[in-house]
């Protein structure tokens, strides 16, 4: 867990400074060109900035220790700002829709240069570098602030590239195809935004584990040869894990003393073999 914690605040930090010169560099190019998707591409750099600042924050708070009024610890946490980046990014996209929209209508003049096509260029190499570094974290570390970083880069790869050849299309006379652009990279960053909502939303409001991970936990239930019948398998999200409350039925002529260590034994197993299970909480019938 504190490796995890300190995975995210690098990948925070590295976004922040990254996104901010980029910021910084499209706005500036963008506005003296009139550049509505170099504009919209600029504005998506700032909600990058605020969503690493959010992940940071949300990182600092989950990783607070368990105390007396949270026996859980603060995982949720990580999901309540997430929840609030994907807030953000959904406004984001709509006010960049309308800037578009408003230069298609008004027939907005792009000034091409070839400082925005180097912009482009700077920021698709930079965005792919930042993608395969949260990449490789979230492979060892299962977070869903990783996982928000490394998808937004991603994004940002294809939002980019759909921004250079908008600027490659108006540079030929073309001026509509720059707020066309400029609509469409809304879209992908409003989508990405519900994308990212539900998954929060999902954890936040206790939804179930995912059937695959339910499967391999019944698969391994399936193998104790002392568990005569699983009789429900529910599980309640804490941070990226879940604590798995379990009902099983075994041989009602075993002494309290024996059932209560087969349960402790096959407690240890699963939370050896499953590494998104936080606890289990295993209740015994007898059959």
């Amino acid at each position: 867990m504190q490796e995890k914690n300190k995975e995210v605040k690098k990948i925070s930090i590295v976004g922040i400074i990254f996104n901010f010169l980029l910021l910084i560099i499209k706005l500036i190019v963008g506005i003296l060109s009139n550049s509505q998707s170099m504009i919209a591409d600029g504005l998506n750099s700032a909600g990058d900035i605020f969503a690493s600042l959010m992940s940071y924050v949300g990182n600092k708070i989950s990783a607070k220790p368990i105390d007396r009024e949270h026996p859980y610890g603060h995982g949720k946490a990580e999901y309540i700002f997430s929840w609030i980046i994907s807030i953000s990014m959904i406004m984001a996209a709509l006010a960049m829709m309308n800037s578009s929209i408003q230069s298609i209508i008004n027939n907005g003049e792009l000034h091409f240069s070839y400082y925005l096509i180097i912009v482009c260029c700077i920021t698709i190499i930079t965005k792919v570098l930042l993608y395969i570094y949260a990449k490789s974290k979230y492979s060892k570390n299962k977070s869903i602030l990783i996982k928000a970083s490394m998808e937004d880069h991603r994004n940002d790869i294809f939002v980019t590239t759909g921004t250079l050849l908008g600027i490659l299309a108006s540079s030929l006379g073309f001026y509509y195809i720059d707020g066309i652009v400029g609509t469409l990279i809304s879209l992908w960053i409003g989508y990405a935004g519900i994308r990212l909502f539900k998954s929060s939303y999902d954890v936040l409001m206790d939804t179930d584990i995912e059937e695959e991970r339910k499967n391999a936990i019944y698969k391994e239930l399936n193998e104790c040869e002392n568990i005569l019948h699983v009789d429900s398998l529910n599980s309640k999200p804490v941070g990226d894990k879940y604590i798995i409350i379990l009902k099983i039925s075994m041989n009602g002529n075993l002494t309290l003393n024996e059932s209560h260590r087969i349960a402790g034994v096959l407690k240890e197993q699963l939370l050896n073999k499953f590494d998104y299970i936080y606890d289990i909480i295993i209740h015994i019938n007898p059959h």
